[in-house]
């Protein structure tokens, strides 16, 4: 398990809260070592909520809120917001194009997104259909389309030359290659979750939940809280 730092890197996601439940840890070791760190959150997380008395207008007002405060926990400078609806996302070539922009005007070494092939966690949860969506259209974007001048060329009156990112990093892998020692910084992941309100049950109990999902040896034999990837480093 080893920490390689980016200059710059972009973690592209479905929903608000994704990047501090799958990778909030790494993102904060990341940031302390002094990333450029920036989300692209596609959706605006309208329906993740079971309150009869939320509406999806209120509710995506207030995950924006809690993303932004989740953010800045982490230490992220930036956050952009796609809005598109919650529980709806396509991989379509109009998003694929917004995302190539995003991906040229900040220029990421380095890209965090949904594992695209992941359908099931083992036997107990379906993997939600915006995440594989959010996955696809995103890698689809870092290749070829971003580093291709002929993809998207309506970019280039925008001043928005083509990019090479050097690699992906695929959060809730179905096949991990590379796991990030989160043991010192663990309790930054959990303070930036805790500012999901609206989408954290029991949130006491929220630090013992996340240190079963994240616990493991390492290969000196110790207990290590960690976070999971596939890496392919691409550039």
């Amino acid at each position: 398990m080893t920490i390689q730092v980016p200059e710059r890197a972009m973690v592209i996601v479905a929903h608000p809260d994704d990047p501090e439940f799958f990778c909030g840890g790494t993102i904060a070791l990341w940031c302390a070592h002094g990333t450029d760190m920036s989300y692209l959150i596609l959706t605006n997380g309208n329906k993740g909520s079971d309150d009869p008395d939320m509406t999806p207008e209120k509710l995506a007002a207030i995950r924006k809120e809690e993303q932004q405060a989740a953010a800045d926990v982490l230490g992220v400078k930036r956050v952009i917001y796609f809005e598109e609806p919650d529980g709806e996302l396509q991989p379509t070539l109009s998003l694929r194009q917004r995302v190539v922009a995003e991906i040229r005007r900040h220029k990421p070494d380095t890209i965090v997104t949904q594992d695209p092939t992941r359908y099931f966690y083992l036997d107990l949860h379906i993997n939600h259909a915006d995440h594989r969506a959010a996955g696809e259209v995103t890698i689809d974007a870092v290749f070829p389309a971003a580093r291709n001048r002929m993809y998207h060329p309506e970019l280039l009156d925008f001043g928005l030359e083509p990019h090479v990112v050097k690699e992906a990093y695929l959060t809730g892998p179905d096949q991990p290659n590379h796991w990030v020692d989160i043991t010192e910084i663990f309790d930054k992941k959990v303070k930036a979750i805790q500012c999901h309100v609206s989408q954290v049950k029991e949130p006491d109990k929220l630090a013992e939940r996340l240190k079963t999902r994240n616990t493991a040896i390492d290969q000196y034999g110790r207990e290590v809280l960690r976070e999971e990837f596939r890496v392919m480093r691409i550039g």
